[in-house]
């Protein structure tokens, strides 16, 4: 399911047919992947930081959506695996700059296909979620 997640993503960035993938992950529980997810999001984020975390968390929200199409589905949870997993297709260890440049196309991509879905509701969650791993972002101080 991940790797056809994942060729569905770069096919959607090459332009290419995506309807015979589509057909493998219909009936997924992304419910239940999206719990995965979000395991892995956690000690990702813990590690790259709060502003590394909030694209990501974001998309998690979004997959939860109901309203998230299969397609859309499919994108964000092939680029939260891609981002958190310690394999890529140009490692950061051996390509530098261009290993974290593969990952930041990938999150740019999806997230410019689903950035209507992010609701004030999915930024609330998100700010709540960050502040809970973070601590508050801004202390609020009553004279």
């Amino acid at each position: 399911m991940t790797v056809v997640c994942i060729l569905i993503l770069v096919y959607l960035i090459k332009g290419k047919e995506i309807d015979a993938l589509l057909e493998k992950i219909k009936g997924v529980d992304w419910h239940a992947k999206a719990s995965q997810l979000f395991v892995k999001i956690k000690p990702y984020a813990l590690k790259c930081g709060r502003l590394a975390a909030r694209p990501l968390l974001q998309f998690y929200y979004v997959l939860q959506d109901e309203h998230t199409t299969l397609t859309e589905r499919a994108m964000i949870y092939a680029v939260i695996i891609y981002t958190v997993s310690p394999v890529n297709i140009l490692p950061k260890a051996v390509y530098g700059f261009l290993g974290i440049l593969d990952e930041g196309t990938a999150v740019m991509f999806v997230y410019n296909k689903v950035k209507e879905k992010i609701t004030p509701d999915i930024n609330m969650k998100v700010n709540n979620t960050l502040n809970e791993w973070f601590g508050a972002e801004y202390e609020i101080v009553e004279d």
